[in-house]
């Protein structure tokens, strides 16, 4: 399925019971849609419906030049427009990563549009921040600040030579999600659109990143998460007025949708059928 947003093209993925209820899933970097291929079955043996966006930036038909571009306000823009375009007033919210981020900024400022939410390994922006200053965290998103410049990380993330594949085997990456990132984003020139996301940080507006949100909300985090400690995930409940349940799963890195798919869809099924506990 394909949707317009300001002269772009983006897709989803709209799949499973199409009476269920409506879970929008948010990738993150350096991923697309098919990081949620062993969770969406799942969820629609539940009766869910599932709606996987490749988000901004990743889609060839969607990758608009200039940082601002990808200021987080514009990535829920594209949220809002696939509501819109599916004739959605309002839908579940999951985002895996920067998929998260982009999901707790849309649970913030337009708390109408999402009946719940499930944020997966990144916490609140504002535990996050905050995070950085009272623990190991700002050492943690080092690679953060080295996204920031120019072409570099361009040639680095798109050598065919080994160096990637390694950096990226230390986050927890499978030979089987390498090969994917090399196909998805290498060949098909997804990079620069992903790091665009980093690139429009100093631009996106204090507002947008520090909205509390009240909607029903649970945080998935892992332990074993090599880029984000356990720092933002105690704070993150502070920056939650609404339900709020807090899952932690031993021994897993990053990627929990790939390593586990069936406690990240339960997670996500009992928030969006309001099930306690």
């Amino acid at each position: 399925m394909w949707f317009p947003r300001d002269g772009m093209e983006l897709r989803a993925i709209d799949s499973g019971p199409h009476a269920g209820e409506p879970v929008v899933l948010l990738h993150g970097f350096p991923q697309r849609t098919s990081s949620w291929d062993a969770v969406t079955p799942l969820l629609h043996a539940d009766g869910l419906r599932t709606i996987a966006l490749d988000q901004r930036g990743y889609c060839a038909s969607a990758r608009p030049r200039g940082r601002r571009s990808y200021r987080l306000e514009e990535l829920v823009g594209d949220v809002l427009a696939l509501l819109d375009h599916l004739g959605l007033a309002s839908a579940h919210l999951v985002g895996h990563d920067w998929g998260a981020a982009v999901a707790w900024a849309a649970a913030g400022n337009h708390p109408e549009r999402v009946r719940t939410l499930t944020a997966v390994s990144v916490p609140h922006p504002a535990a996050f921040l905050k995070a950085m200053l009272v623990s190991d965290q700002l050492l943690r998103s080092w690679y953060m600040g080295f996204f920031q410049l120019p072409f570099v990380p361009e040639l680095l993330l798109n050598s065919p030579g080994a160096a990637p594949e390694k950096a990226l085997a230390g986050m927890g990456m499978t030979p089987e999600m390498i090969a994917r990132f090399r196909d998805e984003m290498v060949t098909d020139d997804a990079i620069r659109g992903g790091l665009g996301w980093y690139r429009a940080l100093p631009f996106s507006s204090p507002r947008v990143v520090a909205s509390r949100v009240g909607v029903p909300t649970t945080f998935v985090w892992s332990d074993d998460d090599p880029a984000l400690g356990r720092g933002g995930a105690a704070l993150t409940e502070r920056y939650v007025d609404g339900d709020y349940r807090f899952v932690e799963l031993s021994g897993v890195s990053h990627w929990i949708p790939e390593e586990r798919p069936v406690e990240l869809a339960e997670a996500i099924s009992r928030r969006a059928r309001g099930v306690a506990g």
